[in-house]
């Protein structure tokens, strides 16, 4: 055999092997994805989002989350750090305080406290004064280390989720990278917490869920309502001690990142990128999606910058859907009030603003 095929064979038989054998960080498990039917019926495009009025945020960027607090004034999670605080049509940010982590959900406490899920931190309370107090950073005995949405019972307990048991925020240092490798991997570590501030107890509620993400309570708090990223859906999980897990809104076009419900009862959901064809085709083949991970990072699959929002009623069906396919991009939530609906991003520097007819009619 001439000279240069020996060395054409050894480059494949190298490049083959590379990508079999070379050690990467996630252990892929077999699934059966549900067929995309892309943008259609509820779904189709649309450009209601492209209207929306963008907020800077004092040089600040993803702005993950937002919540409106007692005095109406808006508070909002940045990738920084930063909890802002802005007047009640999204103007005059100023710092509130600073996690030193990466805050994400955030949510307010009947006591007056600021309540965050910071990825690289834990539970966290923020009081009136902006001091930052620790409340979780474990339960049963396992470490949070990806915690990333959060809402408040009336009756003050905190529901939160912890994304990811596998792949640390604070390890790998970037919570977009930690969640590309828990949903490529598909091994079922998210879980939904419930905290209590009486005897700051933290229990698990609901376990083996794939990139467990936002966290709403039902309308009759009976259930709390969670964004499922890895399996494109939304579920509720009974409060009755049973652990029971009922799908409200399933095979999404999209990865679905916060719940929070609005003024008039519906629940706005951010679809934080389209779904991928490539992740999906390989959902049966895990070696396949090893393989991928040996791949330079621009080839690997990526989120992508699409702006969807959705609502869906009490029933889990849903009954809006607004896009943006140009302007906007990475859509984590919104957030209702009496005369907005804030649209909320993971990497914009920007908040997004909607009039409330604009989003509602």
């Amino acid at each position: 055999m001439p000279r240069k095929r020996w060395i054409g064979v050894g480059l494949v038989a190298i490049v083959t092997g590379y990508l079999a054998f070379w050690p990467v960080p996630v252990a892929p498990v077999a699934w059966e994805a549900p067929v995309n039917a892309g943008l259609v019926g509820t779904f189709a495009p649309n450009d209601r989002l492209a209207a929306a009025t963008r907020l800077p945020l004092a040089g600040k960027t993803g702005p993950e989350d937002a919540v409106e607090g007692p005095d109406g004034r808006i508070y909002v999670s940045t990738h920084d750090g930063t909890v802002l605080r802005l007047a009640a049509d999204g103007g005059s940010p100023e710092i509130f305080a600073n996690t030193g982590g990466r805050p994400l959900g955030i949510a307010m406490h009947p006591d007056g406290d600021v309540i965050v899920a910071d990825a690289m931190k834990g539970l966290l309370a923020i009081d009136p004064q902006g001091q930052v107090t620790t409340l979780a950073t474990e339960a049963d005995g396992v470490p949070i280390v990806y915690a990333d949405a959060v809402d408040v019972a009336s009756d003050g307990r905190i529901y939160f989720s912890d994304a990811s048991t596998r792949f640390s925020a604070a390890a790998i240092g970037d919570t977009l990278e930690a969640s590309k490798l828990d949903i490529l991997e598909h091994g079922g570590h998210g879980r939904v917490l419930v905290h209590d501030r009486r005897d700051g107890s933290t229990r698990v509620l609901a376990k083996g869920l794939q990139f467990a993400n936002g966290v709403a309570l039902g309308p009759a708090q009976q259930w709390v309502w969670v964004c499922e990223t890895g399996r494109y859906r939304v579920i509720r999980i009974a409060l009755d001690g049973s652990g029971r897990i009922e799908a409200l809104a399933s095979n999404l076009p999209g990865f679905p990142d916060n719940i929070r419900r609005g003024r008039d009862g519906l629940y706005w959901v951010g679809l934080v990128s389209p779904r991928n064809a490539i992740l999906d085709a390989t959902s049966r083949w895990p070696r396949v999606r090893a393989a991928m991970q040996r791949l330079p990072a621009f080839l690997r699959p990526d989120a992508v910058r699409f702006a969807h929002l959705l609502a869906l009623d009490a029933s889990g069906a849903v009954i809006r859907s607004l896009q943006d396919p140009a302007e906007y991009g990475f859509v984590t939530g919104g957030l209702q009030t009496a005369e907005y609906v804030f649209v909320t991003s993971l990497k914009e520097d920007t908040l997004a603003r909607l009039p409330g007819s604009a989003a509602t009619d």
